[in-house]
């Protein structure tokens, strides 16, 4: 087994089971894209409907799909909860379902706005962790670890275009950089790393926070699609979670139900 040996880092699984785990991931994520689109066109058609006055329950036709979603959430992302993970870097549970913060993006576009810029923060912490590993910051980075980070980077990126449409649908500009207040404390954590268990705990708390903001959006945004289109992220972003506790040898721990406390709050938004 190849391991990263800077800083006393090993990987504590085989690479073997770390790719298997991450082929599983990328089913899971395939199976989920179709659902994901259709729930998030559903979300702009919404948006354009309250926009033009017109009644508020576009989408619902896939409004119980969503709630299955959300089934899937809580018993997927129960497995990503470890009693040693990290604790993260989030401002605690608060997300009122209409946004009433100054900006250009209010109601449930702030929840968009916010999931988008979660979801960009995670693209750019594992562009980081990939240019560290090309430098020879880390160490020796396994193979199976560096297409892990290559896998999840993806996926971040097709919920961060997912998430884009549904702001440019509805009229607003699409977020492509990090607009949030921790990110110069996060770039500076993933720049002072020095082996891939440090870069993998900072990981795990970009994950731990997208899950639990996902879970607390599907039960605090007003629209069916909006829902929907949380629910159905919210077991990939736990996948990501529990396969980062197994690189950190914090084998899940299931809870009853994933918690909130490490959700993001649209007060972290700085547009």
């Amino acid at each position: 087994m190849t391991t990263g040996t800077k800083g006393g880092w090993e990987l504590p699984i085989s690479e073997g089971e770390l790719a298997g785990l991450t082929r599983e991931m990328q089913q899971a994520h395939q199976e989920t894209l179709p659902v994901m689109r259709a729930s998030a066109l559903d979300l702009t058609e919404e948006i354009r409907a309250r926009q033009a006055g017109g009644p508020r329950d576009a989408g619902r036709r896939r409004f119980l799909l969503g709630a299955g979603g959300v089934g899937a959430a809580l018993v997927l992302a129960a497995c990503s909860s470890s009693k040693s993970a990290s604790s993260g870097s989030s401002t605690g549970a608060s997300m009122p379902a209409s946004g009433s913060a100054s900006g250009q993006y209010t109601g449930d576009l702030k929840v968009v706005a916010l999931a988008t810029a979660l979801e960009n923060q995670a693209v750019g912490a594992y562009q980081a962790a990939l240019d560290a590993a090309k430098a020879g910051k880390l160490g020796t980075v396994p193979p199976a670890v560096a297409d892990f980070i290559t896998t999840a980077q993806a996926q971040h990126a097709d919920h961060a275009k997912a998430w884009n449409a549904v702001l440019t649908g509805a009229g607003k500009p699409a977020i492509t950089n990090v607009p949030l207040s921790n990110q110069p404390a996060t770039l500076q954590a993933l720049g002072a790393a020095t082996d891939v268990g440090t870069v993998a705990k900072l990981a795990l708390s970009l994950e731990d926070q997208a899950a639990q903001t996902y879970l607390f959006a599907t039960y605090n945004v007003t629209s069916p699609g909006g829902i929907a289109t949380a629910a159905t992220i919210a077991p990939v972003e736990a996948m990501h979670a529990a396969i980062l506790n197994y690189v950190l040898g914090q084998y899940p721990v299931p809870d009853d139900f994933l918690p909130t406390d490490k959700a993001a709050s649209p007060t972290l938004l700085t547009v």
